[in-house]
């Protein structure tokens, strides 16, 4: 009987074990996009929206709804892994695909390497006997550990995670929300809007570094091949998540920005340090505040988030791979533990690699935030050209609202943020780009044209999987 969740009418076997449940994709998404992820890059946010760091997150929330929506529309379409890579490639074309996988790519690949930087250079911040390149190693290997262990183990450490950082939420909500009450800092909603700095040009440049917060909820999408009880359960998580983690992220920055000592100075001179919001957590409830959260970001980063960044990664690997777009060995699947084995070690390797050569430079953790916004949301803009063209073009769908106006809305606010996000990160990203369309170009010299089976006359089911 053909289900939903069959991949062999797409030409592929089901290698990958499907052991998560609900609870699982919303705890891995939460994780993902980590509760506390705002504490780390606040005062960057702060300064790059003139105060305005809660409404810059809303803005965030608002489009990533949309986007989330369309994620839901593809999934259904297609219950697979690969996320945009294969949603574009099947619903517009398979060159296409390869291209947003690509572009997906200069967010997946650098992002467990950002992670494990950020992380490592606040511990040693927080413990300096330890070096920077030794923290990233120790990071590196118990993520690669616990992730080729299987995504049950990976579940279950993650959940356990995540409830320590909720815990730690709680705890700044609290001290901050009574050292308001009794006269510290001042109340203010000139974090959703201040008169004296408001333009629509400076808010979308600070989503576009806020959206690093936000990614990971798309991550859930690359789970396709190992959920429980269809593709519902993947949209209804991760617009589950988005909202989740839409309050919690402007809660905190809301009342940090009422606590922060110095306003006009982090204006003026920006986070150089990246401290702000630790600063504000010791004006609310002192020393002890601050560190505990500097601690907690620092583990929340380097570990659960890291860690599931891995899996997303190397499951876009094993996609783009058993396709013949990337080379066989990362289809490799682990018949032991139904793990994309190899995907999964060249994903730590590259992290690791990768951390230790940005840790020598000033601007490595700027670098890779605006490489890896600018590559997610242009990801996200094919994303919603590709439920355009699948549901309403090719399948001619009356659902104007699904499958026209929500994408489309989406598509233009999205848009808006990417042609005032960084400089120096759309002329990187472009040059991404650029090089993909040189592979592109050299995949259809060597006669290895991206092609995806189930779309035309395809192979039998794991075909292709049995040459590697």
């Amino acid at each position: 009987m053909t289900t939903s969740n069959d991949l062999t009418r797409y030409g592929y076997r089901q290698e990958l074990a499907r052991r998560l449940r609900f609870r699982d994709l919303v705890a891995y998404g939460l994780v993902y996009m980590v509760p506390i992820a705002p504490m780390a890059i606040f005062g960057s946010v702060y300064a790059g929206s003139g105060g305005m760091v809660a409404l810059a997150y809303a803005i965030g929330v608002v489009a990533l709804v949309f986007t989330a929506f369309s994620y839901a529309q593809m999934v259904k379409a297609f219950p697979m892994s690969g996320s945009v890579y294969n949603y574009a490639g099947r619903g517009i074309s398979p060159p296409v695909g390869f291209l947003a996988g690509w572009v997906i790519l200069l967010d997946y690949v650098l992002v467990p390497g950002l992670l494990y930087l950020v992380a490592s250079v606040a511990m040693h911040a927080t413990v300096p006997a330890v070096p920077v390149w030794l923290w990233l190693l120790g990071f590196v290997a118990v993520n690669t550990i616990v992730n080729s262990v299987g995504i049950r183990m990976t579940a279950v450490v993650t959940r356990v995670m995540l409830i320590g950082e909720l815990i730690v939420l709680a705890v700044f909500l609290s001290v901050a929300v009574w050292a308001l009450a009794s006269g510290k800092g001042r109340f203010s909603w000139d974090a959703f809007h201040n008169a004296g700095t408001f333009t629509w040009s400076l808010v979308a440049g600070a989503v576009s570094i806020a959206v690093l917060s936000f990614l990971g909820f798309d991550g859930i999408s690359m789970l396709a091949e190992e959920t429980r009880g269809g593709t519902r359960q993947i949209g209804r998580s991760m617009a589950v998540v988005l909202v989740l983690a839409g309050v919690l992220f402007i809660a905190q920055t809301w009342l940090a920005a009422m606590l922060v000592p110095n306003p006009d100075a982090l204006l003026a001179e920006g986070d150089v340090n990246g401290t702000a919001f630790y600063d504000a957590a010791a004006v609310a409830g002192g020393s002890w505040l601050a560190t505990v959260c500097a601690v907690a970001t620092a583990i929340a980063w380097g570990l659960p988030n890291s860690m599931v960044a891995q899996v997303a990664t190397s499951r876009l690997l094993y996609a783009m791979a058993r396709d013949r777009q990337l080379p066989a060995f990362l289809a490799k699947v682990s018949v032991r533990r139904s793990v994309p084995i190899n995907a999964t070690l060249l994903t730590g390797v590259v992290s690791l690699v990768l951390g230790l050569y940005m840790a020598t430079r000033a601007d490595g953790i700027t670098l890779l935030s605006s490489l890896i916004n600018f590559g997610a949301m242009v990801a996200f803009l094919v994303l919603h050209v590709s439920v355009v063209v699948h549901h309403l073009i090719r399948r001619r769908s009356g659902n104007w609202w699904a499958h026209l106006l929500m994408p489309a809305v989406g598509f233009a606010i999205l848009a808006f943020v990417v042609v005032n996000a960084n400089i120096a990160a759309q002329r990187l990203g472009l040059a991404w780009l650029a090089l993909g369309l040189v592979v592109l170009v050299g995949l259809y010299a060597t006669g290895r044209r991206p092609a995806l089976s189930g779309l035309a006359p395809a192979q039998p089911a794991g075909r292709d999987l049995e040459r590697v």
